[in-house]
């Protein structure tokens, strides 16, 4: 990001591409220190006048402080008079709302980009233990394309310590989901839309999906029953029987469901 690049002729990184950083208006560095890089380059953005904040030292530290402020202000955001808030997750209105996780012995579990804007996936994890303790097959379902970049779900579930070898491509599990018990599907929409299959002239027509649709029973828990990034409503949120929808935050979502799991 350093913009040296583009006028420091005879530097190493005169030429380089880099992020426009210096054209934002307001800039918050957490850098060891102001030393310059690998190059060697000393970087101007850190001589601005205004529109930034520099702080030095270990970067944990560094956030640990804007967290610490973020959270100051909400306290005294929270303090002062509002509406009451709806519940973060609730539940749609759909004829298995009663069902639970109870009695499931083979469950597919399908992450997608909301698991990780929810950070959800260790809640997953303990979901998919202790389905696991009560004699459960859980495995996980993952699309190829599913979050921001390739591998984005398993590099996730690694992080919490789920066997690679649950792990399922496409593939692999596709055939399984109308032989599974139920499905839950965590943030997840475009993946396991069956509109691919016959939707026409849609961003997603003909793109392989997971047949979530095929199973008797689908738990999900998504922020809200918007279409996905493709803009395509999913058939699946209408069916009439062998649905329960948790709206909200995945987290909250996936605790309600494990204080259920007797």
């Amino acid at each position: 990001m350093n913009p040296a690049a583009r006028e420091a002729e005879g530097t190493p990184i005169y030429g380089m591409p880099i992020l426009n950083v210096d054209q934002a208006p307001m800039v918050f560095v957490c850098n060891f220190n102001l030393e310059p890089g690998y190059a060697g380059v000393p970087n101007p953005i850190y001589d601005r006048e205004s529109g930034i904040r520099i702080l030095l030292g270990d970067a944990k530290d560094s956030l640990q402080v804007l967290m610490d402020e973020l959270r100051t202000e909400k306290k005294a955001a929270d303090a002062a008079p509002a509406e009451p808030a709806e519940p973060a997750a609730e539940e749609a209105g759909n004829p298995d709302a009663d069902r639970t996780l109870n009695g499931v012995k083979d469950l597919i579990i399908v992450p997608g980009y909301g698991m990780a804007l929810s950070q959800a996936q260790r809640m997953v994890k303990r979901l998919a233990d202790k389905m696991e303790s009560r004699g459960c097959r859980v495995r996980y379902a993952i699309h190829p394309v599913a979050g921001r970049m390739p591998g984005h779900m398993n590099v996730l579930l690694a992080e919490v310590d789920v066997d690679y070898d649950l792990l399922c491509e496409l593939d692999a599990i596709n055939d399984d989901f109308k032989d599974c018990d139920a499905v839950l599907v965590v943030g997840a929409s475009d993946v396991m839309n069956p509109a691919a299959r016959e939707a026409e002239g849609t961003p997603i027509y003909g793109m392989p999906i997971l047949n979530v649709d095929q199973a008797p029973m689908v738990f999900v828990c998504n922020f809200n029953l918007e279409p996905g990034y493709a803009g395509v409503p999913n058939p699946i949120y209408d069916r009439k029987s062998g649905i329960r929808i948790l709206l909200g935050d995945a987290k909250e979502s996936l605790q309600i469901l494990l204080d259920e799991i007797d």
